[in-house]
């Protein structure tokens, strides 16, 4: 068996290879393109062994991943932080990171990551380019509400880009370039207007099947779009032994530092997918309303005053609905209200 290393940057990858005993076979580098990965698992196939290889997780990885396991490779990707924590290094080079990977690899210490397999990656993708068409319209109307306010425009409508919002929009006199800019910006909500409609369509025609977003539909909160991108993001349930394993991949559980006597509390870990995190904040922003969790997040809110009361609270209920999505997908049932909590009578 030969270990191989890998660490790639934008224009090079850098491997490293060993033998069980530890010493080393090949170092070389090549282009992280397909061709040049094909020449790599010849050049190492010489040796005649099987190849297990280690790559660190970032943009790309998923690429050499792919194509060297489907030319005989074994890979492995590396959870980036948790290398740098089981191999802090006093001079780091890209040689010196991919023997470091190499050796882990050799002594059975990756901190391996969970890879979505392609479906998985696709309906992520479809779920993800909505949410980023979405804050591009965001970023628009928000451009347009800050161009009437610079120019002493109230808006006394809800909607600025419903039809009588564009009725006042085209009745304010706005100086030039700022009306041009006005009337291009609106042409690209319209057209982002679409194409998100278009994307929601394909989501709901591409979920009709999917076995677990009629059971999230049933979680207060969370709706077609919101049921897909957590499905999506989720994955595989039974990867998380328990429902705390799932809300430390969320990334909505804060950072602790304990020290002998010393308890310290951070910011929120935010170590998981950003879209994941996002789905499950929005969700908790409609689910506070819900009889289940209205007495929470109010005695939340209150306890903790205007000012940050709301925001924790709102990552409290999401973090309470990642267990309840937990229980039901891991049980296959529907969502169920928990009973409260009663005190033991003291005789």
């Amino acid at each position: 068996m030969l270990y191989a290393g890998l660490d790639l940057s934008r224009q090079r990858l850098d491997v490293h290879v060993l033998d069980e005993e530890g010493r080393t076979m090949e170092v070389t580098a090549v282009r992280p393109d397909t061709d040049a990965l094909r020449s790599l698992v010849g050049f190492v196939g010489r040796h005649g062994e099987p190849v297990t290889a280690t790559i660190e997780s970032m943009n790309g990885a998923r690429f050499v991943h792919d194509t060297l396991e489907l030319a005989g490779w074994d890979v492995e990707i590396a959870d980036a932080v948790k290398v740098k924590g089981l191999a802090p290094l006093a001079a780091k080079t890209d040689r010196i990171d991919a023997r470091v990977l190499a050796e882990l690899g050799r002594r059975d210490l990756v901190p391996a990551i969970w890879l979505p397999d392609p479906s998985v990656r696709a309906e992520r993708e479809r779920a993800r380019f909505r949410l980023h068409l979405v804050r591009h319209r965001t970023a628009l109307k928000n451009r347009i509400h800050a161009t009437l306010i610079a120019f002493g425009h109230p808006v006394p409508v809800s909607d600025l880009f419903g039809v009588a919002g564009r009725e006042l929009l085209a009745s304010l006199a706005v100086p030039e370039p700022w009306a041009t800019t006005l009337a291009r910006s609106l042409r690209f909500v319209d057209e982002l207007d679409a194409q998100i409609d278009e994307c929601e369509r394909e989501l709901r025609a591409m979920g009709a099947d999917h076995p677990d977003i009629e059971l999230l539909r049933t979680v207060p909160g969370i709706g077609w779009i919101l049921g897909y991108t957590i499905a999506s993001e989720l994955g595989d349930i039974g990867r998380f032994s328990s429902p705390k394993k799932l809300a430390g991949y969320t990334g909505l559980c804060p950072l602790v530092r304990q020290s002998g006597g010393r308890d310290d509390r951070g910011p929120l870990a935010k170590n998981g997918p950003k879209y994941l995190r996002w789905a499950l904040i929005e969700a908790a922003t409609h689910a506070a309303r819900h009889p289940a969790y209205t007495e929470r997040y109010e005695r939340t809110k209150q306890r903790l005053g205007r000012q940050r009361g709301s925001k924790v609270a709102r990552v409290d209920i999401a973090r309470e609905l990642s267990t309840a999505i937990w229980h039901m997908l891991t049980k296959r049932e529907p969502f169920a209200p928990g009973r409260p909590h009663v005190a033991p009578l003291v005789a």
